[in-house]
């Protein structure tokens, strides 16, 4: 078929199975990913017998042509050309393409050289962790241990870089033992691990160093069983008699004074674009959000041994926080009330895989109070107004191995957007000899949480991709400090008081930031544009608690997670800088990334800038966090300031409560 009417043929087919309107940013749909797929393997050059698909992701317009057909009001508008980017591996190969949907061909096509590999593939994945099975020498350790073969599972964990001069794409396998429990990271098999070539998925390389008591099953087991609470608790929920508030068209979700775009993406999980507020007041939407979502994570394991040395994961890069979503269930991972978005992703052999229901959209309101004011007057007369707190929350979860991370996306009719993370799961153990705290002569790099178990230090850390954009592009970062002053003798009945001092970052290097007490705002203005009271207009970053690397710089997980070092980057805006690890993450060097392109310390004033933020969090386990660890929550907001002449709740009608429950 000629590419004329390739392409004919897509917008004709795209006309009668889409029935809300397309988006720029909408991702790849089913027809588009087998369209890419047919375009790739009729390419001779393009597509060897043993083709694998690593990353598929849409190749966005550029911003300004996204932006124009955003602001055009012709209903007619056509859309920016749809392509979409594809990372291949072949013959120990990796090639990057560029595919012109529109067109039916390939525009761009080269293979990648440097150091570092694309993400890993479920299916290499699930051939790794069957690889030992096969393997001799596998099979006399475990049968040399007692154990039962069928009741062993082995994950493959990504292996990082330490130095080695050359290098092959390679897992590490470790194994656990399933039986009389379905916590399946309770019983490791310590001593044992495999190295794996994933290009000739053979074993490479076998340890089994030594034996350590296997843990017990028993006081494993995390799922629901018969209460033994003293007070049985009540059903509860949101009730929402008149349904919901919101109104989702495709991918994009209108709520309130809100309106924004949500698409599902296998490396970052969920993407939130193009995020508008209308302004009562002057009557028109505002920029206020073009981009934003997870970049990367870092998850250091604080434990030296061979064994555990190499756990330095990367989770998005590695392995895809998208891949590892799974479809979300009404009443515990979202309110019965929510609606649904499923995800799209593309597997290794090139075909469209839907996840059902992997992003959720819903209503919070928890009893909190957008604001309120109580006054009695000189009459006694008690005066009081208070408004209900309601929210948007669009959600997703990703199940990276043993840790489950909860995204949330909260817009707030105040204009705040909150960005909460909250970790829940299994932490990582290890089998040891002791059954009691005191019998524990030297550092284990850890916390002894059952009989033979220890569950090892570590951190997370969440780096967020922010293309903030305030009523525009040009935009600068200004950080405000509090000064304590000194009063003049005799001048005041004090003797100090605080003020504060503003300071507009010139470059990259300014503006990087290690949290600390004296930091009072931090916002990204538009110094363009004032208010009437003359105040730049902006938005001010709520950060998150200030925990940063504590890792050495010559670290090699430090190398290669350089960003986790500060919490706060910004850069001029580059569609082609969002990973903040750097586009091949997997076994990569530490020589592409947020902190190499900060090197070259570019103006950030009055310019198109991009705000990164990292949550952290330092994992000190203790025994409440076994088997299962309960909720453990962080996050930011990003603020308005001065960006409307007052209280922006002062012009929405207030949510309407009935017997408790919102009444839309």
């Amino acid at each position: 078929m000629s590419s004329v009417l390739l392409a004919l043929s897509f917008f004709f087919i795209q006309q009668i199975y889409t029935s809300s309107l397309p988006h720029p940013l909408d991702p790849l749909s089913v027809f588009e990913i087998n369209q890419l797929k047919r375009i790739i393997e009729s390419s001779s050059s393009t597509a060897p017998s043993n083709l694998s698909y690593q990353y598929v992701e849409l190749e966005e317009a550029d911003k300004e042509s996204v932006l124009r057909w955003l602001s055009s009001m012709d209903p007619s508008r056509s859309l920016p050309p749809r392509r979409a980017r594809v990372i291949t591996r072949a013959n120990s190969t990796t090639r990057q393409l560029i595919v012109d949907l529109n067109a039916g061909r390939i525009t761009s096509e080269s293979v990648y050289t440097g150091h570092g590999y694309p993400i890993h593939t479920s299916a290499e994945l699930k051939q790794a962790s069957g690889l030992p099975f096969g393997y001799s020498r596998f099979k006399v350790s475990i049968h040399r241990r007692g154990l039962r073969l069928e009741e062993v599972t082995c994950l493959p964990l990504s292996v990082g870089w330490f130095g080695e001069k050359t290098t092959k794409r390679v897992i590490r396998d470790i194994c656990f033992y399933r039986n009389g429990t379905d916590n399946l990271f309770a019983r490791p098999i310590e001593g044992i691990s495999m190295l794996i070539d994933l290009d000739s998925m053979q074993v490479v390389e076998y340890l089994d160093r030594f034996q350590a008591p296997l843990p017990k099953a028993q006081g494993t087991d995390y799922r629901a069983t018969k209460s033994d609470a003293r007070l049985k608790a009540k059903p509860i929920g949101l009730v929402q008699p008149e349904g919901q508030s919101f109104v989702i068209d495709g991918h994009t979700i209108e709520w309130a004074n809100w309106v924004l775009h949500a698409r599902f993406d296998v490396r970052a999980g969920l993407v939130i674009s193009t995020a508008s507020i209308y302004d009562a007041e002057k009557g028109k939407f505002r920029r206020v959000l073009y981009k934003g979502h997870v970049s990367e994570t870092f998850v250091p394991y604080m434990d030296p041994s061979s064994e555990w040395a190499y756990r330095s994961f990367l989770d998005s890069g590695e392995y895809g926080f998208g891949k590892l979503s799974f479809s979300l269930a009404p009443s515990t991972d979202c309110p019965a009330a929510a609606a649904f978005m499923d995800g799209i992703l593309v597997g290794a052999d090139g075909r469209p895989v839907t996840i059902p229901n992997v992003i959720c959209v819903f209503e919070r309101y928890a009893g909190d109070v957008s604001w309120r004011h109580t006054e009695l007057d000189i009459s006694e007369r008690v005066i009081r107004e208070a408004r209900p707190e309601v929210n948007l929350v669009i959600r997703m979860i990703a199940s990276v191995g043993n840790y489950d991370y909860i995204l949330d996306w909260e817009f707030k009719e105040s204009g705040s957007i909150k960005v909460g993370v909250t970790l829940t799961g299994i932490m990582e153990m290890k089998s040891v000899p002791y059954t009691t705290a005191d019998q524990i002569t030297e550092d284990e790099c850890g916390t002894l949480v059952a009989p033979n178990t220890i569950a090892v230090h570590h951190d997370h850390f969440i780096t967020y991709y922010l293309d903030i954009d305030i009523d525009g592009e040009n935009n600068s970062f200004v950080k405000a400090k509090m000064l304590t002053t000194r009063v003049q003798e005799g001048a005041s009945v004090r003797r100090s008081f605080w003020r504060v001092i503003r300071e507009t970052a010139r470059t990259e290097s300014d503006a990087r930031m290690r949290l600390d007490s004296d930091a009072a705002d931090l916002l990204v203005v538009n110094p363009n544009k004032k208010t009437e009271m003359g105040n730049p207009i902006g938005y001010r970053l709520l950060t998150a608690a200030p925990a940063a690397s504590l890792l050495s710089d010559d670290d090699y997980p430090q190398i290669r997670a350089a960003f986790s070092k500060y919490q706060v980057w910004v850069t001029p805006y580059d569609p082609s800088e969002r990973w903040a690890a750097g586009e091949f993450t997997d076994m990569s060097h530490g020589d592409d990334g947020l902190a190499v392109w900060s090197r070259k310390n570019r103006n950030i004033v009055n310019k198109d800038i991009v705000l990164w933020h990292t949550v952290g969090f330092h994992h000190i386990p203790y025994q409440e966090d076994f088997p299962v660890m309960p909720t453990l929550h962080g996050g930011f907001e990003l603020r308005p300031s001065n960006f409307f002449e007052n209280n922006p709740l002062l012009r929405l009608e207030p949510s309407k409560l009935v017997n408790g429950c919102k009444v839309t």
